[in-house]
């Protein structure tokens, strides 16, 4: 229970009529959850718009409402406060509702293209073993310390966040690493935390679908650094031609990691095989387990955040260098079989590239790499064929199948991407609709020594199509198949 003017601490109101000392119980954006005592916050989505549903969380028991403009109802029972911008309000009064619990915590978001989950999840492994009560927000799981809780949102509603964060205070997490979404950035998600740092990783083609332009998906990244305090850290990849832009305007402390620039945390590759990384970093020469030069990038990052957090290099090299990636990215599928399986969660044109460049220049003599992808469905489209391209140009043999379809026809997302495809590069391309059909047909046809890539999914264990969310893993299916064919 806190007082209506005290969660409005920091808003920007523009009007209220009724009490402002009102008792509020909790705070709600649905107005099917309202009950007697709750705050409602009318938020434009980009499905409905709350402000059609405050007579209805009236009638629920709502005792003030917060909203962009004042209802043509007067409540003589609820308070009515109008702002300029509901769903940055929503952070804030979320934030006030559950005590700021970012401010006692480190907080630390990660945000970029790809590399997200990775990075958050080895800085939350890392914390964890240097004796740190952590607390993890990715796009595969939540952990309070070692309390595992499904993962509904790369970042989720500022409610569950703000609830998530003092459930992490509460139980003694001195420091938090959460995935920073670009949807979160322009949904006002994090208005009300506070960051002690802030770190990107990439930026390449995504979310268009959502963004409408790449300058405004530029921007949405960006609005995250600007907003940074001037006791956070802004932390970026310098190799990447937008890291430079994130920093232009934010107040917090600039730095770099790169392993081709001049930078404040440096590092090179040596040698990168199939069992590792060997690096230099910042002087020192440290083995890796983690796959692949963009691992070497989520290295660069977790080590320059650790250190800008307090640690110490040597101490930070060493955890790391026994450090395993996060789940369903470049994850190798064990078998019997004499097949190299991979499964990745690659669902951008770069990320599959950088997957399929890895795997290639690990090739010795004349394994196949054998490809199966697909997109999702209600997504970006300008994507699609981009994807195909890739994959055909990078692979001897590709089977183009679903990913999670969603509300969308799987073979009205397949010929997008062949759309991507030339007449002579169709010739090395299969399609097949069911994925787990796409699977086994993958795995019939790679030899001893091949290379089986699936990609899209990663950790998912679940196919979305209409609505219905059905079990479906790759990690699992492959694993199947993979036993399926060593016994033929």
């Amino acid at each position: 229970m806190a007082e209506l003017k005290d969660i409005l601490y920091g808003v920007n109101i523009t009007s209220s009529v009724g009490n402002m000392n009102v008792e509020v119980k909790d705070v709600c954006f649905d107005s099917r959850q309202v009950s007697k005592g709750s705050l409602f916050v009318a938020v434009k989505g980009t499905q409905a718009d709350g402000h059609q549903f405050i007579d209805r969380a009236v009638q629920q028991g709502a005792v003030a409402v917060v909203c962009e403009h004042l209802p043509d109802t007067v409540y003589e029972k609820s308070t009515c406060v109008t702002v300029k911008n509901s769903a940055r309000a929503l952070g804030i009064i979320a934030a006030n509702f559950f005590g700021a619990p970012s401010q006692k915590l480190k907080l630390t978001g990660v945000t970029g293209t790809n590399g997200k989950t990775t990075v958050a999840t080895l800085l939350y492994r890392l914390f964890s073993k240097l004796g740190y009560k952590t607390g993890l927000i990715s796009t595969v799981e939540y952990r309070i310390q070692d309390k595992v809780l499904p993962s509904t949102h790369t970042t989720p509603d500022p409610v569950q966040l703000n609830r998530l964060l003092r459930q992490m205070a509460d139980a003694g997490c001195t420091h938090v690493f959460m995935e920073v979404s670009s949807h979160a950035v322009v949904q006002e998600r994090i208005a009300g935390l506070s960051f002690a740092g802030g770190i990107f990783t990439n930026i390449t083609h995504d979310h268009l679908d959502y963004h409408k332009t790449f300058e405004n998906y530029i921007k949405a990244k960006k609005k995250f650094f600007d907003e940074l305090l001037p006791n956070a850290f802004a932390l970026v990849n310098a190799d990447d031609k937008r890291g430079m832009v994130m920093l232009q305007n934010t107040r917090a402390q600039k730095k770099t990691y790169a392993l081709k620039k001049i930078a404040d945390f440096k590092g090179k590759i040596l040698t990168s095989t199939l069992d590792g990384l060997e690096m230099e970093v910042d002087g020192r020469q440290v083995w890796f387990k983690l796959i692949g030069n963009f691992n070497a990038y989520n290295l660069l990052a977790v080590y320059g955040a650790a250190v800008l957090l307090g640690e110490q290099p040597d101490e930070v090299l060493r955890i790391l260098s026994d450090a395993s990636g996060a789940a369903g990215r470049f994850e190798r599928v064990p078998s019997s079989a004499k097949i190299t399986a991979i499964v990745d969660y690659a669902h951008t044109p770069d990320a599959l590239k950088n997957v399929l460049q890895t795997i290639l220049a690990f090739r010795t003599g004349n394994e196949q790499v054998i490809t199966v992808v697909g997109c999702g469905g209600n997504r970006d489209r300008t994507k699609r064929p981009l994807m195909a391209s890739i994959a055909v140009q990078l692979s001897d043999k590709v089977v183009l199948t679903s990913d999670n379809p969603r509300d969308e026809d799987p073979m009205e997302i397949i010929r997008d991407m062949q759309a991507g495809i030339t007449p002579a590069e169709s010739r090395k391309t299969l399609v097949i609709p069911d994925r787990e059909e796409a699977i086994k047909t993958a795995c019939l046809m790679a030899k001893e020594n091949d290379i089986v890539l699936v990609a899209g999914k990663g950790h998912e264990t679940y196919q979305e199509i209409k609505g219905v969310k059905y079990p479906f893993d790759d990690r699992e299916v492959l694993k199947r198949m993979l036993e399926l064919v060593d016994n033929d």
